[in-house]
């Protein structure tokens, strides 16, 4: 029986097939286009896997990317013909498309009995997500048993190319960050050793290539660039790794030991390019791993998805406690970003959490972030410790590190990750009350601002009621429009907000108590406001909370 499983670690869900029309249908055609399926598009879809030319096993029932390969070359109709005699479910290929090659593929496809496909506008590590995503969620899901060819051995790649340049080898990203380098025994130079050390490229390194145009010219030709030595600075090679047209990094060379390169070292290098793009590329799209976890802890957190898909996909345990953290940056409310990019608050989080030991995973949220944590003690009052402590050592720390303040709002404990949704309500709840109020804490839960949050829930329903247009806090508005200020609105709020006291409130607008007194006479003599009726001081405070919380943060409901 044909093994379903394939290199990118997706085996079929048992008992279902993901057929090639169902993954479609789910993907759509902003992922792939369909040229020709001859074996009809009910055919079984087990896996991704990338076209690897270091082991060329394809694998029954997977959909190949053909990264690198032109739709109009001889390697495509054989590819083509080697993924039809694997039974593989098609070979997906660029979006470039010659004149002719189509329909040539189309007569290669038809004696081979697969389907040939097009990429359309996602670039080929987007696809790999969009595909991955398409299987789960059309019933195929990770396993980890699946055993397949290793693809992303940077590190033995770089060994490999460093035996045969007769050198010392480093890959690297299109940040100049080191991703592999070789083994080498020998003494290397200064560059070398402090690039491995930082992995990564020393920053002034990178700042002076940029400005001489280096990275211009390599990320433009598919030639290898060479430096000669220039004193301690030994001879070095470096070229490009493309897939499809798209830049994934470069692999560069160094001479060692005072020795010169292989004679042949650039066309080493040059065919070793191309041969790494495919690791690269998987390198790359590990990530998408992590994207599939996010995906399916917002899905649970938004009371539409799988504990069990969540657990599977994080390794987060189903069945013990865990808690939501709504996280949030700057005075205003929880939908406002951090200063800068928002993606840095998150990126902060995964760190500063992993380095305290808790497993978790961070959900995006319109600028704010939403941290479930697991694995938290059975125990609920030692779970809620760990969670303060947590929250209050994120807060400190990211305030200091995005330069605002940092606020969160604790969840309640869970006993299984099923119920993530409900800790999520009371954790948004209380960071909410937190950011509306202009609370000077930084960590609160429900029943901190409980009063708070009630106000709030009050307010939102006010919203959908229908109040008369002439309430006094109406019609004390319309005589502040028309004299072009706010001065009785703002009387009126302080004089509540102090519970009656004349002095203490005229000293918050810095006003003298008379003229305090005097104002309060007009407020009465113009909206019909009756001061000493506890109903209509209540509706007067609750428009006045409802004006200010339309207008944004600032003052407290």
């Amino acid at each position: 029986m044909a093994d379903p499983r394939d290199h990118a670690g997706w085996s079929r869900a048992a008992g279902t097939g993901v057929t090639l029309e169902r993954l479609l249908s789910l993907v759509g055609p902003g992922a792939l286009e369909l040229d020709t399926a001859p074996a009809g598009p009910a055919v079984v879809v087990a896996g991704v896997a990338v076209l690897d030319v270091l082991d060329p096993e394809i694998r029954p029932r997977e959909l190949l990317l053909a990264v690198g390969v032109g739709a109009g070359s001889a390697q495509a109709a054989d590819v083509v013909r080697r993924a039809g005699a694997a039974g593989a479910a098609g070979v997906v290929f660029g979006p470039e498309r010659p004149q002719g090659s189509a329909r040539a593929l189309r007569a290669v496809a038809g004696e081979a009995g697969t389907a040939v496909l097009f990429r359309t506008w996602h670039r080929w590590d987007e696809l790999v997500v969009v595909l991955r995503a398409g299987l789960a969620a059309a019933g195929a899901v990770p396993s980890s048993a699946a055993r397949g060819p290793v693809l992303g051995d940077l590190d033995g790649l770089a060994d490999a190319v460093a035996a045969l340049v007769g050198g010392s080898v480093t890959i690297e990203d299109t940040e100049s960050r080191v991703l592999a380098y070789s083994s080498t025994e020998e003494n290397v130079d200064e560059m070398r050793r402090l690039t491995i050390l930082g992995r990564r490229v020393p920053p002034w390194r990178v700042a002076a290539m940029r400005d001489a145009g280096f990275f211009r010219a390599l990320w433009t030709t598919d030639d290898v660039l060479h430096r000669r030595a220039q004193g301690e600075n030994p001879e070095r090679l470096v070229c490009a790794v493309r897939a499809g047209g798209e830049v994934l990094g470069s692999v560069w060379v160094a001479a060692v030991g005072g020795r010169p390169l292989a004679p042949n070292a650039a066309e080493a290098l040059r065919a070793a390019s191309r041969e790494a793009a495919a690791h690269l590329l998987h390198q790359r799209t590990r990530g998408a791993d992590s994207r599939l976890a996010e995906d399916a802890a917002r899905a649970l957190l938004e009371d539409r998805g799988s504990a069990e898909v969540l657990a599977e996909r994080a390794s987060l345990p189903a069945r013990e406690p865990c808690a939501v953290l709504a996280v949030g940056a700057g005075p205003g409310p929880a939908e406002q970003t951090a200063p800068g990019d928002p993606s840095r608050l998150y990126g902060l989080l995964a760190l500063h959490c992993a380095a305290l030991g808790h497993r978790i995973v961070v959900v995006p949220a319109g600028g704010r972030a939403l941290v479930l944590v697991s694995a938290l003690d059975q125990e609920p009052g030692r779970a809620r410790e760990q969670l303060s402590k947590l929250a209050t050592s994120l807060t400190t720390r990211l305030s200091a590190a995005v330069g605002t303040p940092v606020r969160a709002g604790v969840g309640e404990v869970v006993p299984v990750l099923a119920r993530a949704a409900e800790s999520r309500r009371t954790a948004e709840q209380a960071l909410k009350a937190l950011t509306r109020a202009g609370d000077t804490r930084s960590v609160a839960w429900v029943e901190d601002v409980a009063d708070t949050i009630g106000v709030l829930q009050v307010l939102d329903a006010l919203r959908d009621l229908d109040l008369p247009r002439a309430t006094s806090v109406a019609r004390l508005a319309a005589c502040d429009a028309e004299q072009g200020g706010n001065r009785l609105v703002e009387s009126l709020r302080a004089y509540l907000d102090h519970f009656g006291d004349v002095s203490a409130a005229a000293r918050s607008l810095s006003l003298h108590p008379n003229s305090l007194r005097y104002r309060l006479s007009r407020i009465t003599a113009l909206s019909g406001l009756d001061l000493a009726s506890p109903d209509a001081r209540l509706l007067a405070q609750l428009q006045l909370r409802l004006g200010d919380a339309d207008k944004g943060p600032g003052r407290a409901p």
